[in-house]
């Protein structure tokens, strides 16, 4: 079952965002955060197959505080509005939306634990909520600016997700995070940036399976209340 939210930011800034929902109660939710290309299809079939599996999943838009209803497609044009938009909104913003996201996924009936799950922009987002935010776990997907910020603390659980063949994200700085994290699980796949979604050219799709079943065992090792 799916719907689309009103958030509320403690800024006082509403955004939109889509809610799906298991066909039996969930006692745990994870937040689904974007890549570059807005809450599209793809991200709402990531949250459809999170909810397939037992978990309540919120998407928040987190390009509404510039333009609302915004999905893009996976073109380079679309690539660099994306980018545009990303970078106007900044980090320290999209964590705002992002934290209304877990608290309202937080407050939902039955829920007890909340995980945050994102990809690119949102991999980077999803450290950042880690470090600054208070959820269960997180999932970090190919974030291109985590070394960026791989000094920060984690909160709670941690696993990430990169490509070898990424060509946005250099072994160097992954290296970096796991030299400062030695504690935390950092897969590296036969694959480059983009992996897991099915509509971009570099979809590899065992290793989005792979990806997916560890996510999967690590959420619900996680989040098991």
């Amino acid at each position: 079952m799916s719907a689309h939210l009103k958030l509320t930011a403690s800024d006082g800034h509403r955004l939109d965002a889509y809610l799906a929902e298991p066909q039996t109660p969930a006692s745990a939710a994870i937040v689904v955060v974007q890549e570059i290309f807005g809450v599209n299809g793809h991200i709402r079939s990531v949250a459809d197959d999170y909810a397939s599996q037992g978990f309540a999943a919120v998407a928040p838009a987190l390009f509404d505080r510039v333009e609302t209803g915004v999905e893009l497609g996976y073109t380079s044009s679309d690539a660099s509005r994306g980018m545009q938009m990303a970078s106007k909104i900044g980090f320290e913003k999209a964590l705002l939306d992002l934290s209304a996201a877990i608290d309202h996924a937080a407050r939902m009936p039955g829920i007890k634990k909340v995980s945050v799950v994102g990809f690119c922009f949102g991999g980077t987002l999803t450290w950042l909520a880690a470090t600054r935010l208070h959820p269960a776990a997180a999932v970090c997907y190919y974030g291109g600016q985590i070394a960026r910020f791989a000094q920060e603390q984690p909160r709670c659980p941690v696993l990430m997700h990169f490509g070898s063949k990424d060509a946005h994200i250099p072994s160097s700085e992954i290296e970096k995070i796991r030299a400062a994290h030695p504690e935390l699980p950092v897969f590296l796949y036969d694959a480059g940036h983009g992996f897991n979604c099915d509509q971009r050219k570099d979809y590899e799709p065992h290793s989005a399976a792979l990806a997916r079943e560890r996510s999967l065992e690590f959420l619900r090792t996680s989040l098991t209340p």
